[in-house]
């Protein structure tokens, strides 16, 4: 595995388009993060990220699970308080040679991007999609030009994915002991972002950060480099 890349997804939890709101926003904060740190950043698609640099997957690995968030919508008109989650995977770069994928265990769908990059994009069926049979993973990529960059992308995503699948199983039949930070897993609840306390609690070490606006603004290396120098 390359620790110089990282792959994030991001994906609501219940809650509608608050849920979805609050992934976009997490989807922000860690592409200004990068940004901060001198990080290269791709948008794979809608909810994936792949970031390039210096000790990149070292230094998020420990953001996956389920993020908290407690704010007052846009779309509330009795101004109360919902608690919304997302959760964010943070997968490694895995060779072809690490993961083997059988051509005949994809299913691939071709279709017209939504996003950005100009009407070649909008105009021909250049975004991909690609089921993986035996385990029902699916990962897409609709960013790149031409089908052939986005299939490369996307099957890049699904090796990740079986990576934490396989890795997932292996943790759970060798029982291993969790450090106090855990393995990360997406099902992990993790963090809450309490808006009207401005604060930041991460409950893996039970450790509170304020000026949570600076955080949802990338400003977060300081909670990174916590939760590394935390493990045991």
């Amino acid at each position: 595995m390359k620790t110089d890349i990282a792959i994030l997804e991001f994906r609501p939890g219940p809650g509608g388009e608050e849920a979805r709101i609050w992934a976009q926003d997490l989807l922000r904060m860690y592409t200004r993060y990068a940004s901060i740190s001198a990080w290269k950043v791709e948008q794979l698609s809608d909810t994936a990220l792949r970031i390039r640099g210096p000790e990149v997957f070292t230094k998020l690995q420990y953001e996956s699970g389920t993020h908290r968030v407690q704010r007052i919508p846009i779309t509330e008109r009795s101004g109360r308080i919902h608690t919304s989650t997302a959760t964010v995977a943070v997968l490694p770069d895995v060779p072809e040679t690490e993961i083997n994928i059988r051509p005949e265990d994809l299913a691939w769908e071709f279709y017209r991007s939504g996003g950005k990059g100009g009407q070649n994009v909008n105009k021909v069926s250049s975004a991909a999609r690609v089921r993986h049979t035996p385990s029902g993973i699916i990962a897409s990529a609709q960013t790149e030009r031409d089908q052939y960059q986005n299939r490369a992308v996307a099957l890049s995503i699904l090796r990740s994915k079986l990576w934490e699948q396989m890795e997932l199983k292996r943790t759970q039949a060798l029982g291993e002991a969790r450090s106090v930070i855990g393995k990360g897993m997406r099902a992990e609840k993790i963090r809450t972002y309490n808006y009207p306390q401005s604060r930041v609690t991460d409950h893996r070490i039970n450790k509170s950060w304020h000026n949570l606006e600076d955080v949802l603004d990338g400003k977060m290396a300081k909670i990174t480099q916590t939760l590394l120098t935390s493990q045991v």
